[in-house]
């Protein structure tokens, strides 16, 4: 009021009709409700299977049966006899390979593999035992924030049905010697050989980048056969550049010890400055998606070069 008394009448009047000025404070932002991230019925499945495997009936207070049970409460042990020393039927690994949601319960089929070959039992038609053995845990949970309940001991089972073969989509044979074919024989050998033969680069697109594996332990390798989507790449002569075409490449590969091992690779190929270059290398099991180039996540690839 002093002040404004001094700054002269009119800085007065503003003062006194200035409306109030009201603090207002921001809200505070609402915190989301957290998210709730399903359970993975598998590793409970694969956990509890192994466990079981393990347990002895005969000793319900071991540190594996208070395992089991902590998983299944209520679960029925296996019951080894006392008289003879009967080793724990416990598996060197442990696998889910099928899984089967519904609105209410799951199963899950686990392969038990062992370590190593066993005799068969007595009376068997088989020489040996079984390498693989599957399992079928069923159980309730693991939606909504619902824990993994397993409802009781698994069920053997046999080995779950393989998937249909797709149909082929490399229908075209890149004929031996051609100019596909050798450059392909080229980058497997660099490639399987620890990048020995030559660096990779001269076989690969510009912006493709590839890690040969280094302990590969192939002194000898060679290439079976090339097969292509595309009718362009069997032609002896290499097409305009940019022309694309994937490919399946069988190969061969001898170890030191004489034994000689079959690979399959699937790659894409680019034409440029009349020579193939490897523009995408698979590197997962599955074919590469039609169109998918050197970014694609099935493909290994990097920066420029």
């Amino acid at each position: 009021m002093w002040g404004a008394l001094g700054a002269g009448p009119l800085a007065l009047a503003a003062t006194l009709y200035a409306p109030p000025t009201a603090v207002v404070q921001a809200a505070p932002a609402p915190h989301p409700a957290e998210a709730r991230t399903p359970a993975d019925p598998q590793g409970a499945a694969e956990l509890f299977v192994d466990l079981w495997l393990r347990a002895d009936g005969t000793n319900a207070d071991s540190s594996i049966a208070t395992a089991v049970r902590g998983l299944a409460p209520e679960v029925d042990l296996p019951k080894r006899p006392r008289s003879t020393d009967v080793p724990a039927a416990a598996a060197g690994r442990v696998v889910a390979v099928r899984t089967a949601v519904g609105p209410e319960a799951w199963t899950v089929v686990v392969a038990a593999i062992r370590d190593q070959t066993e005799p068969a039992p007595a009376g068997s038609p088989n020489r040996v035992a079984p390498l693989v053995r599957y399992y079928a845990v069923s159980g309730t949970g693991g939606t909504e924030g619902v824990p993994v309940t397993i409802s009781g001991a698994p069920a053997e089972v046999a080995a779950p049905d393989a998937a249909a073969v797709p149909a082929a989509q490399f229908t075209h044979r890149v004929p031996a010697g051609g100019a596909l074919e050798a450059s392909l024989g080229e980058f497997v050998r660099a490639y399987l050989g620890g990048g020995q033969s030559g660096g990779l680069e001269r076989y690969l697109s510009p912006g493709l980048r590839v890690s040969a594996p280094k302990t590969a332990p192939y002194v000898r390798i060679e290439v079976a056969d090339v097969l292509t989507d595309a009718e362009a790449a069997t032609a002896a002569a290499v097409p305009a550049d940019g022309t694309k075409a994937r490919v399946r490449i069988r190969v061969g590969g001898e170890d030191k010890q004489g034994v000689r091992w079959p690979l399959v690779y699937r790659a894409e190929v680019t034409a440029r400055a009349g020579r193939w270059e490897v523009s995408a290398l698979e590197s997962g099991i599955t074919d590469l998606p039609s169109g998918t180039s050197s970014s694609s996540p099935a493909a290994v690839s990097g920066g420029g070069r």
